[in-house]
């Protein structure tokens, strides 16, 4: 099974940038999807930002513009790029892995706090 450990959360003022990290272990292998979600406590877990073995990308209609997915697939490991950050950007991030396409197993990372604020 896949693990996933996550980095890059913390406190950033209103327009600054983070960077998140998602390294995946216990696997020698080339995921299908790696992607990010995000909750507030009391709302739905929320897709951010997906990307396939492909290279195809998809973002909410939130942030685009101001995130940016990417993955090195010899590190097994997936980023978000997070600029022009706003407070209601404020979450717990979570890395998401889809190892096999047409498989119903997913992984999920431990989450990451990313909070915006003065």
């Amino acid at each position: 099974q896949a693990q996933l450990v996550e980095s890059g959360g913390g406190l950033v003022h209103p327009g600054g940038s983070l960077r998140l990290s998602c390294a995946v272990t216990g696997g020698n292998f080339v995921p299908y999807m790696m992607g990010w979600y995000r909750q507030v406590p009391g709302r739905q877990r929320d897709v951010v930002a997906t990307i396939t073995d492909g290279g195809d990308i998809d973002y909410a209609d939130v942030v685009k513009g101001r995130f940016t997915i990417s993955r090195d697939n010899a590190a097994n490991t997936v980023y978000l790029q997070m600029n022009s950050l706003k407070p209601e950007d404020t979450a717990v991030y979570y890395c998401h892995v889809k190892p096999i396409k047409w498989s119903y197993a997913v992984a999920w990372g431990q989450g990451t706090q990313v909070t915006v604020a003065a």
